[in-house]
């Protein structure tokens, strides 16, 4: 596959030029956050070269998440198959899931800028625990906003993130799930964002965040092709990750953006045949959180409610950057049911002894899917979390 002039034109590691993706991303957020969204945009590129910065996420890389997670071969899958299929394996970082690669980068930042308190938002539960850890780790106090449907469906994040000092405020407003607590941890922000730092859990919201969530996610990938060049001597066929707002995603598939031949497939929720949160296929654009992006919207313009069996998908919007591979063609996405994930996430658990996410299921089930389309091909798929958290969603959907 060759790349198109889109892409090209987005090296690893610069900023978008305008803080646009193509027509996506942009920055539409009330005046009083101006200041602080500038100050952050006008610091990052300093920081992220910064040789003490770099040197400090580079030990906490290593001594607290735990990098460079394992690669691993999946012969069971394999041989189901009728393909070559590798995990990278983002559950065996700390706090069990990619988001503590971000965390740990965004309160560094915070730190570095002086920054006095953090605040955050969650679905899964994922983001919250990892923010909390980090936050814990470099001694700033911690606010994380979630919504009371997403608290019901992961308790056991709820009280880890208490027990590791992060104040959690039930989030009652809207569809009281992802989009409710971002927009509660928003309001939170607007009112002191000369001392308070917004650590946003994926890949979307106002310029510079996607793509500084996007820098700090990337070590997945860049591992990833390190470790299997190194296995095999070979890149994959495609890389396959799931979708909500895209964090692992693009961390994994950016590396890969300008090497010929490897497909990049996203894969997002499709819900339970009446609702989903597949943007990419069912969106339009519109401007949600700070960023102009394809949306779940009725013609009237509102937010339609989203579902999905894994908390961290159930988001009506997805990343600008998503978006403009989409549309240049550079990556495909597609959909996986409830019950895809819900199947796929069995199959790994007795083939290879894995339990993944629910979130990262969606990824194995459009990864199955590729395989019967393309047999003999060598697979890459994002394992962005353990399942560990799910298991009381799992137990709920098991005959």
């Amino acid at each position: 596959m060759t790349l198109t002039s889109d892409v090209e034109a987005l090296r690893p590691g610069e900023p978008p030029a305008n803080g646009r993706f193509g027509a996506y991303g942009g920055r539409f957020v009330p005046e009083t956050l101006m200041p602080a969204l500038l100050r952050l945009e006008s610091a990052l590129p300093g920081l992220l070269s910064d040789p003490v910065f770099t040197s400090d996420l580079a030990r906490e890389h290593r001594d607290f998440i735990g990098r460079p997670t394992p690669l691993t071969l999946c012969p069971a899958l394999s041989r189901e198959w009728g393909a070559e299929v590798w995990l990278k394996r983002e559950d065996l970082c700390h706090t069990g899931a990619h988001k503590i690669n971000n965390a740990v980068g965004q309160v560094l930042v915070a730190r570095h800028l002086g920054m006095e308190r953090i605040v955050a938002e969650t679905g899964a539960g994922q983001h919250g625990v990892a923010t909390a850890a980090a936050a814990a780790r470099f001694g700033m106090p911690c606010r994380v906003y979630m919504g009371e449907v997403d608290i019901d469906r992961q308790r056991p994040n709820v009280e880890r993130m208490r027990l590791l000092g992060a104040e959690v405020v039930a989030v009652d407003k809207g569809d009281k799930t992802l989009r409710a607590a971002i927009s509660e941890a928003i309001r939170d922000w607007v009112t002191d964002p000369d001392r308070v730092f917004y650590v946003l859990g994926s890949v979307v919201g106002p310029h510079p965040y996607p793509w500084m969530v996007r820098e700090f996610q990337t070590i997945i990938g860049r591992e990833a092709l390190a470790q299997l060049t190194s296995a095999v001597g070979a890149p994959p066929d495609v890389v396959v990750a799931c979708v909500g707002g895209g964090s692992n995603a693009i961390g994994i598939f950016h590396p890969f953006l300008e090497i010929e031949g490897v497909d990049l497939l996203g894969v997002e929720a499709g819900g339970n045949g009446s609702a989903h949160s597949a943007t990419l296929s069912s969106g339009r654009p519109g401007v949600l959180h700070g960023a102009f992006s394809p949306l779940l919207q009725d013609p009237d313009g509102q937010l339609i409610e989203t579902h999905s069996i894994a908390p961290g998908l159930d988001y009506p919007g997805v990343g600008p950057e998503h978006a403009q591979l989409r549309d240049s063609g550079r990556a495909k996405y597609v959909e996986a049911s409830d019950e895809e994930a819900l199947d796929s996430l069995r199959e790994c658990a007795n083939l290879e002894g894995i339990i993944p996410a629910l979130e990262s299921a969606h990824a194995l089930a459009g990864a199955r899917r590729w395989a019967a389309a393309n047999p003999g091909s060598r697979i890459l798929i994002g394992l962005s979390g353990r399942g560990d958290k799910d298991l009381d969603l799992i137990r709920e959907r098991t005959p």
